[in-house]
């Protein structure tokens, strides 16, 4: 039979920046360690994409000892992966949820608002702060980071090379942020996953992913254009929207790593 293995592990700290890497990471009840804790937020408080500012993917991100190091051009700041909360509460919303975040410091808000030239603040969401999983996709109480609704999103390697076969100039997985990548198995069976393993991790299958225009970023240059949505639409769409990747619940919080075979229970 042929083995589907995990072969990418991707986090994305701050919510529309770029993501990173890793070889291995641990699973936390809202999602992958770091992954999408930390957004922008507007001077009005609501929170900040790429669907309305695609250069925030130009914000490069990569680990450094306790904390992130964000690049943009030649200019850089440190995030810490702890930083003390000492100010007044954000009240935001993401999407239909509201989610209470605290700003990091001023002087990270000031150096993002000086990149993008938009008043901005950058904030956190604590681990213990609740923003539950949709009612009816629950399977233990849920909760997510600030993450778009769910905590973890899958993507076959098939499924991005059937699409890449439909289109006249391939993209990048990168376009669709996934958290975990997999080869082996069919384009688009992904869909139907209900329960899985990840080494020893358990992980449950919830609900294809409704795409936003976020996949039409290049996420080398920030530039929006209409590819693959449009191709997408024309065979993976329903309801008026279009669909690529799983969204998964983890069941279990142990190690996962590149490698690990994923099996069916």
């Amino acid at each position: 039979m042929d083995k589907r293995i995990l072969t990418e592990i991707w986090i994305y700290p701050v919510k529309g920046l770029g993501g990173i890497r890793l070889r291995s990471s641990r699973v936390l009840g809202k999602g992958l360690r770091h992954d999408r804790r930390w957004m922008l937020v507007d001077e009005n408080n609501v929170f900040m994409t790429q669907r309305d500012f695609p250069k925030l993917s130009l914000f490069k991100v990569s680990p450094e000892n306790e904390s992130f190091k964000i690049v943009r051009n030649e200019n850089s700041i440190s995030l810490p992966f702890n930083h003390l909360i000492k100010d007044m509460p954000v009240e935001t919303v993401v999407w239909d949820d509201p989610v209470t975040t605290f700003e990091v410091s001023k002087a990270h808000s000031q150096w993002f608002s000086d990149q993008l030239g938009v008043m901005c603040k950058l904030v956190s969401f604590p681990e213990e702060n609740p923003r539950p999983v949709p009612i009816g996709y629950q399977i233990n109480n849920e909760h997510v980071s600030l993450a778009d609704g769910y905590p973890i999103l899958i993507i076959g390697q098939s499924s991005l090379n059937d699409l890449n076969a439909r289109l006249e100039n391939p993209v990048p997985m990168n376009r669709f942020r996934p958290n975990l990548v997999f080869t082996g198995g069919e384009a688009f069976e992904e869909d139907g996953w209900r329960n899985f393993t990840v080494g020893t991790n358990r992980f449950a299958g919830v609900k294809p992913c409704a795409r936003c225009s976020v996949p039409t970023v290049n996420q080398d240059t920030g530039e929006k254009g209409k590819e693959p949505l449009a191709t997408l639409s024309r065979f993976r769409s329903k309801d008026g929207k279009v669909f690529f990747g799983q969204n998964v619940l983890a069941i279990d919080h142990y190690e996962i790593q590149e490698g690990d075979e994923i099996r069916f229970y």
